[in-house]
């Protein structure tokens, strides 16, 4: 396993699924980082019961309440983790939470639809990357590190094959073309990221996480039945 030299780290949407795991592997690491963040929407939420119990067991992990289609949320959070940081920058955001409608055909997609999933999955991530770069930017002006790397200041946007343009993943088995959409959005932000912090060394990095049996990756399976939304507060497909 790579050594990670990251003394912290946010996740987002960290209440279950991808990114409830995320969190439990940094806790389980010889090398884990000092503080912890697990962003989520509803803390005090029976998905959150677990999470809850990693804060009580483990030193240093911190739930923050963060709805990251919520600018206000956003910004909160940020504030929180000034206050916990005390002045240290952040050495990694992944940025995790997304949501997917499973409409199966491309007819029946909406307006309502593409807009409320471009704004959790797209809008979502810029702006919580916006909100932390000062203390991404602090972290790696005061990184040992050299190059760009997790552990002196990184931004991990996870996003999905769905999103590719050339492979057009798995479309046989549902077009779900809001969720598509989003992601491909997000690949081109991350690019984005990653020419406009390259002077302040930020790795900025998309990350296809592959089929995953969470809430998220069991909706694949059972798309052409799925009627209702489907939150993804964990990860992916995304």
């Amino acid at each position: 396993m790579a050594v990670l030299k990251a003394r912290s780290v946010l996740v987002t949407g960290s209440n279950r699924g991808i990114g409830l795991e995320l969190v439990k592997q940094l806790v389980a690491r010889s090398d884990r980082p000092e503080w912890i963040f697990a962003g989520c929407r509803d803390p005090e939420g029976p998905r959150a019961q677990e999470l809850k119990q990693l804060t009580t067991n483990h030193k240093g992990v911190v739930i923050i309440p963060l709805d990251t289609s919520n600018t206000s949320s956003i910004k909160n959070a940020a504030t929180r983790v000034t206050e916990l940081l005390k002045g240290a920058g952040l050495n990694l955001l992944i940025n995790n939470a997304g949501i997917v409608r499973p409409t199966v055909n491309l007819d029946s997609e909406t307006a309502e639809d593409m807009a409320e999933v471009y704004r959790t999955n797209v809008i979502g991530p810029m702006e919580v990357s916006q909100a932390f770069l000062p203390f991404l930017k602090k972290a790696s002006r005061e990184s040992s590190e050299k190059g760009m790397s997790c552990s002196r200041a990184a931004i991990i946007n996870v996003s999905s094959e769905a999103g590719s343009i050339k492979n057009i993943f798995a479309w046989s088995d549902g077009h779900i073309v809001s969720y598509r959409c989003s992601k491909a959005a997000l690949n081109m932000l991350t690019r984005c990221q990653s020419l406009a912090y390259a002077e302040d060394k930020i790795l900025c990095i998309a990350l296809h996480p592959g089929w995953v049996q969470t809430d998220m990756g069991n909706l694949a399976i059972h798309l052409y039945l799925a009627t209702t939304i489907i939150d993804h507060s964990s990860l992916v497909p995304s």
